[in-house]
């Protein structure tokens, strides 16, 4: 039963992160820099802590007396991570959001689902999953077999995205579903953007103490009722601080460069509904880890964790991608490869759901 809540943790965090970007849609007349740092204020600044304060009495006493180095650390991952969250925008906005997720979010599971046991291998710690034990037990091997085949769906959907790049090409269409889509752009910015948005799970890892002292704190409190749920709030303030300082310096200087500052004030723009467009978008970003930490209570933050989070975000963002029609104009063929990648992926999320529950 508790493999079976993670999972569900895990597909309502995915779904959230699968959707973020379809409020900023919706906002008319700002630049993308202006519209990304007004919804990282609420991802990164504002509901983080809120969402603290409501689930960890004392949340802030614990990161005031948690150690520099462990601060240090949780924030430097951070900083990474945010240049991965800065160019996951990007990438969306120039690759389309179906292939755009699909390539970033698929190089981030695996960095980010297979690092850290290699490095529990060289640095055992109580459980922590070493790839070794991966390696050595059937729940782990069918972890590991549910991250190749989860690797197989992004390749297969990454396939159709090219594939859908060169019949809109001879078209003469691109601009269809997409005006800024650049696919070489887009892929060279998906590729940073997959591998440093993996440092999330390691500042989570590295700010285990923090949501360690939570759960301890909730256990006294709730004798005999499992893990805290919500454990990892605490450790998400400290690393979403890196995040938005990433983000807050890179727009402040394209608002600089581009002279686009006074979108915040445009009356000819519609205001209101872009802040509340770009409010919403930030929040439902930041619910994604909101039940990845509930997911995560349940399943261990190893592997399994990571690529559950990851896979059913890639499959909810290239629904999205079907139902905004940005496979407008293409083959019969493109289609059925992006679902057979869909698909794919969904059975990615079964088998690694299968070793969770067959886990001692």
């Amino acid at each position: 039963m508790e493999a079976v809540l993670g999972v569900i943790f895990h597909f309502i965090g995915g779904f959230a992160s699968g959707s973020f970007y379809i409020p900023y849609k919706k906002v008319k007349g700002w630049a993308w820099e202006s519209f990304w740092i007004v919804g990282g204020i609420f991802s990164w600044l504002i509901v983080p802590p809120l969402a603290a304060w409501l689930t960890i009495p004392g949340f802030s006493e614990i990161i005031s007396h948690t150690s520099g180095s462990v601060l240090t650390l949780t924030y430097i991952f951070g900083l990474l991570w945010g240049v991965g969250g800065l160019t996951y925008g990007l990438g969306v906005r120039y690759l389309g959001v179906a292939l755009g997720s699909s390539i970033i979010l698929g190089l981030c599971s695996v960095f980010g689902s297979l690092i850290p046991s290699f490095y529990y291998d060289l640095h055992p710690q109580p459980g922590k999953d070493s790839f070794s034990m991966l390696m050595n037990n059937h729940w782990g091997q069918m972890v590991l077999l549910g991250i190749a085949v989860c690797v197989l769906g992004i390749i297969i959907c990454g396939r159709a995205g090219v594939m859908k790049e060169r019949e809109l090409s001879k078209l003469g269409a691109v601009g269809v579903s997409n005006t800024e889509y650049k696919f070489g752009l887009g892929i060279f910015v998906a590729i940073v953007s997959g591998v440093l948005s993996a440092c999330f799970a390691f500042g989570i890892d590295a700010g285990k103490d923090m949501a360690n002292e939570a759960n301890a704190i909730w256990k006294a409190a709730n004798l005999g009722q499992g893990e805290f749920l919500f454990q990892n709030n605490v450790t998400y303030v400290v690393v979403l601080w890196g995040g938005l300082t990433t983000n807050f310096i890179w727009c402040m200087f394209l608002n600089a460069r581009n002279k686009t500052f006074g979108n915040y004030t445009d009356k000819r723009t519609p205001l209101l509904k872009n802040y509340l467009f770009s409010a919403l978008a930030g929040t439902t970003w930041f619910l994604q880890f909101f039940f990845y930490g509930m997911g995560e209570s349940r399943l261990g933050n190893g592997p399994s964790s990571w690529i559950l989070h990851m896979a059913f975000i890639i499959l909810i963002a290239n629904i999205w991608g079907l139902v905004l029609k940005e496979w407008k104009g293409v083959s019969r063929k493109s289609l059925i490869t992006v679902v057979v990648g869909i698909a794919t992926i969904i059975l990615s999320v079964l088998i690694v759901g299968y070793g969770n529950s067959i886990k001692p």
